[in-house]
């Protein structure tokens, strides 16, 4: 018996211990950490960009101005999920339907639409958020240094 306590009190067996327990509870209290941070950034996207009145602020392919091409046009992300759903282009009484996604931490947004008008051939694509300063998003190619620019307005 006195073996035994001298075992279960030695200080390598209660380092041990110590140490499961600080990875047990440690890993609970990250995963919770994460998940406040997901629910957070959820919450932010849903009350700032889902379901909001967008218009292109500037649109550059290469240093060319496109921005014009897009005026009268109003965006709306709608929600099907936190990361993903339909998305509407409407101008002039037409609503063009196509879909948006993001990833977990919202550092991106792919956009699709029919390749019809052909300024929504460069919309589609995806993009990475480089400012979430609203009223304004300021998007860039995902993934490679295109030199386009997309900054679309909430109004």
């Amino acid at each position: 018996m006195n073996a035994m306590k001298k075992f279960i009190f030695s200080p390598a067996v209660i380092f041990f211990t110590a140490l499961m327990v600080l990875f047990v509870f440690g890993g609970c209290a990250k995963k919770a950490v994460e998940q406040a941070q997901a629910s957070y950034l959820q919450q932010q996207f849903e009350d700032n960009i889902l379901n909001k009145n967008f218009r292109v602020y500037l649109a550059s392919d290469n240093g060319t101005d496109l921005t014009s091409q897009y005026s009268g046009y109003t965006y709306v992300l709608l929600k099907s999920t936190y990361y993903n759903g339909p998305m509407t282009a409407v101008k002039n009484g037409t609503t063009y339907n196509g879909t948006w996604s993001s990833n977990d931490d919202y550092s991106k947004l792919v956009i699709t639409f029919p390749s019809t008008p052909a300024e929504f051939v460069f919309l589609n694509r995806e993009w990475r958020f480089t400012k979430k300063a609203l009223p304004i998003m300021e998007l860039a190619p995902w993934g490679t240094t295109d030199p386009k620019v997309l900054h679309m307005e909430r109004f």
